[in-house]
């Protein structure tokens, strides 16, 4: 007789300009993942977002229920804003390309730059451009390029300048990495530009216990670039 496979409830946090279709490729390499994608495009305050998404997640499993959270980019600060808000219902906690560090000056005024050409009419998603930003080199060119393209569009840019506000709006996490007791994962791109795998060290350095991963071959976007490596991180921090 084979043995139930014991399912684990896990909250997916998508990065900027991201939908479900950042973690579709993983998802069938996590059989004992019970998952649950939350929508981060309809706040412009991390607070927000994070109550939105335990919301989901209490209509889903019921209220009170722990489960795992794993966000990417932008979904990492919104890890960290539920971490906040509710630690005691979170059993696991994966950092995906992200930082717990606050936007600079200078990121900042990029991000207003850009909602200000958004606002004239002049959003443009992610182009062709701006894809080394987010994918490896080797990746550029291919179908998958297309894939993060059309997902940026699906978006949208009202969705777009509510999550850039929030992002602008962080804190900086840092002081609260010890206080994380959960099995933490913290992954990053070999070739991430956008949060490069220093962030991702500094972070593990100060989470007690964390597992930190640098996927080989990989940019910003690891889940949809190495799903199957990803996956197995993810499956061994599930296990823990």
């Amino acid at each position: 007789m084979t043995a139930a496979i014991m399912t684990i409830k896990l909250l997916l946090l998508p990065g900027l300009l991201c939908d479900a279709r950042l973690w579709r490729d993983i998802l069938p390499l996590l059989p004992m993942a019970e998952p649950l994608v939350a929508d981060l495009t309809l706040d412009d305050d991390l607070g927000a977002i994070a109550a939105r998404a335990l919301a989901a997640a209490d209509s889903a499993w019921g209220p009170g229920a722990r489960f795992a959270v794993a966000g990417l980019s932008m979904g990492g600060y919104a890890a960290f804003a539920l971490w906040r808000a509710a630690a005691h219902r979170v059993s696991h906690l994966a950092l995906l390309d992200t930082t717990a560090r606050p936007d600079t000056e200078e990121q900042s005024r990029k991000r207003r730059a850009l909602m200000t050409l958004s606002e004239q009419g002049q959003f443009r998603g992610v182009t062709p451009r701006l894809l080394p930003q987010l994918l490896h080199a080797s990746r550029i060119s291919s179908p998958l390029a297309q894939d993060v393209m059309e997902m940026a569009d699906r978006v949208g840019h009202a969705a777009f300048l509510r999550q850039q506000r929030a992002i602008m709006g962080r804190p900086d996490s840092r002081p609260g990495l010890p206080g994380i007791t959960v099995p933490t994962l913290v992954g990053v791109g070999e070739a991430d530009v956008l949060t490069p795998p220093k962030l991702a060290d500094e972070m593990a350095a100060a989470i007690p216990g964390a597992v930190l991963h640098h996927f080989p071959g990989c940019g910003h976007l690891p889940t949809m670039e190495e799903p199957a490596l990803v996956a197995g991180a993810m499956a061994a921090w599930l296990a823990r």
